[in-house]
């Protein structure tokens, strides 16, 4: 069971999401500063699972944890406030895929909000693809009775596998995306989402080149984690 991630930031990590104990543990291997505040990640968690109430709030917010309403799509308040997290320099961990998934199979299509938060950063992230497995027997999903265990289970094994760091052409590939989306297929069939149009590098991006280029830039990511995937079996 493979899982991808990764890392935005001005390094941004990408991870594969097997289970509710991926990030805390991920960062829990030798030699890497997790008990240094300023240099811990932040991380988009899900609002439903980790903020229910004002305990959790409190614990998951002292984790540097930014809950994410699901189906609130990808202009919410709170990708506002990653996307405060990447201009200050700081370094986000995301799962692309949006969601926990426990089976062996190829990584389904991305969401847009971490290309989203790529294009609009000040400085365009690095992208750090990750790859693991093991997780998901850590905190299976459908332990018993289809519940998870009540607590993480012990003597498993956990292979993490980083991939190549991901340097995007922002400016280069927006005006790719203006081109492209002019009058084509994918602006004249594709329902409005109502995104309000973003500027930057003195261009404006509509929905329908915001459209094309978080689809360029979440195509070659998924690429990416893919065959970091497939390397790990």
């Amino acid at each position: 069971m493979l899982i991808p991630s990764f890392v935005l930031c001005v390094l941004d990590p990408l991870a594969y999401h097997s289970s509710l104990l991926d990030d805390p543990l991920l960062w829990g291997f030798k030699g890497f500063p997790s008990l240094d505040a300023h240099l811990a990640r932040w991380v988009l968690a899900a609002e439903d699972i980790c903020f229910k109430n004002s305990v959790l709030t409190y614990f998951f917010r002292l984790g540097k944890c930014i809950p994410i309403t699901r189906g609130a799509g990808i202009y919410q308040e709170y990708m506002n406030e990653a996307l405060q997290c990447l201009n200050n320099g700081a370094w986000l961990h995301t799962f692309p895929e949006g969601k926990v998934s426990q089976e062996d199979a190829p990584i389904r299509r991305l969401k847009w909000g971490t290309a989203s938060l790529i294009v609009r950063a000040h400085v365009t992230p690095i992208v750090l693809p990750m790859v693991h497995s093991g997780f998901e027997e850590v905190m299976p999903e459908k332990f018993f009775l289809d519940r998870r265990p009540p607590f993480p289970l012990c003597n498993k094994k956990i292979k993490i596998m980083i991939g190549k760091p991901l340097e995007f052409d922002i400016p280069k590939m927006r005006e790719l995306a203006i081109s492209k989306s002019r009058g084509d297929v994918f602006s004249s069939t594709t329902t409005s989402r109502g995104w309000p149009v973003i500027s930057s590098y003195g261009l404006d991006l509509d929905e329908a080149a915001q459209r094309y280029l978080y689809s360029s830039i979440s195509d070659e990511i998924q690429s990416a984690m893919e065959e970091l995937r497939s390397s790990l079996k």
